[in-house]
């Protein structure tokens, strides 16, 4: 008799999905046999690697036979200096994805509830249910968090609180005065992780700054990534800010060797890189502003973003249109999985790219 694996597996576990990841380029080509096709499905950034990060890259190729350095301390001093905190403050991860679960699994346990927004990162849930703790889904307040019914929803079963900032794949984002507000409803005992995956792209004053909270509020967890604006999303580099205390605990079931010696070089080397990130930038607001022209003139309705991306309303089931973009050469990111079946997540990537994109949707829509 074969054995029921399944059974065998954490209650939480047994009931998830697998993380579905836009479709890659090379699949779409294996799968249709088409070529000169276009991604705007990952948020990655379209201007390519930054020279300076290649370049720190090669410079690792002839020790790669050795262990990276478990520590990251060329990484940690370098984030330490460019956000005012102690080494002993931060915490890092392949990817931020990496230090998300690390803290979820480090200060949640089955009998906790972690509250998060619906149309939120869909990390939050997984992990959750992966650890087999209560999911608390607050319903969605033009398409962004609701702050005043998640301090609402606490209990004393809360343990941990993740929000968006600005929210993946909606594009929102919470200003300072209302998550201020929020931070000081919230228990000390209740961890809030504030993930900030795409605060590079936003150029609102009133864009909370949140790393000197955490003097404040000792309870507050501040995440960021290199993979977006600073091009690094293969590489996997992402990091936790917090208090010393949270950030040593995070770091005992931390795997010693998280992130590769190309990565910590890369990520070294691209925070000095001033010239690509703004040019990043540069290419993501116009971007943004043609694909919004485009979709005034066509007549569809859009969630207003500060990332680099925007999720449009296809009026209809986006999974078709999704699949006709694909025989299109253009790959673009359903968002049906996060209760929004109607809509189309689109990557800001180069004019040329987004004109292509462009061309496809105006053909569609005939």
């Amino acid at each position: 008799m074969s054995c029921d694996f399944i059974a065998l597996a954490n209650k939480g576990v047994q009931e998830l999905h697998p993380y579905q990841p836009g479709k890659p380029i090379s699949e779409l080509e294996r799968e249709l046999g088409i070529t000169n096709i276009v991604k705007l499905a990952s948020n990655e950034n379209p201007i390519g690697l930054s020279g300076k990060a290649k370049a720190a890259m090669e410079k690792e190729f002839a020790d790669l036979a050795r262990y990276p350095d478990a520590n990251g301390y060329y990484l940690k001093a370098k984030l330490s200096e460019r956000l005012g905190v102690g080494i002993n403050q931060i915490t890092l991860g392949n990817g931020s994805n990496d230090v998300l679960e690390l803290i979820a699994r480090v200060f949640v346990a089955p009998e906790h509830e972690v509250i998060y927004s619906q149309h939120a990162f869909v990390v939050y849930p997984i992990v959750t249910q992966a650890i087999g703790a209560k999911k608390v889904i607050i319903p969605a307040k033009d398409w962004g968090h609701d702050l005043e019914a998640t301090a609402a929803a606490i209990t004393p079963n809360t343990r941990m609180i993740f929000i968006a900032n600005p929210n993946n794949p909606t594009g929102t984002w919470v200003n300072k005065t209302d998550l201020k507000a929020f931070m000081d409803k919230v228990p000390q005992d209740v961890i809030v992780v504030v993930d900030e995956a795409y605060y590079e792209y936003v150029e609102d004053a009133d864009y909370p700054q949140t790393v000197p909270w955490i003097k404040e509020y000792p309870n507050l967890i501040v995440t960021r990534t290199f993979s977006k604006a600073y091009g690094l999303a293969g590489a996997r580099a992402g990091y936790a800010v917090a208090n010393e205390e949270i950030t040593g605990l995070i770091n005992r079931p931390r795997q010693p060797f998280n992130m590769n010696s190309l990565a910590l070089a890369a990520a070294v080397a691209v925070l000095d890189d001033h010239e690509y990130l703004q040019k990043a930038l540069d290419v993501n607001k116009s971007g943004m502003q043609q694909l919004i022209s485009a979709f005034d003139e066509l007549g569809y309705d859009y969630i207003p973003s500060v990332t680099n991306f925007i999720t449009v309303d296809m009026k209809q089931a986006a999974g078709p249109l999704y699949q006709q973009m694909l025989e299109q050469g253009v790959i673009v990111r359903p968002v049906g999985n996060y209760e929004m079946p109607n809509h189309l997540r689109i990557s800001i990537g180069l004019e040329e790219e987004n004109a292509k994109f462009i061309r496809v949707l105006r053909e569609m829509t005939k």
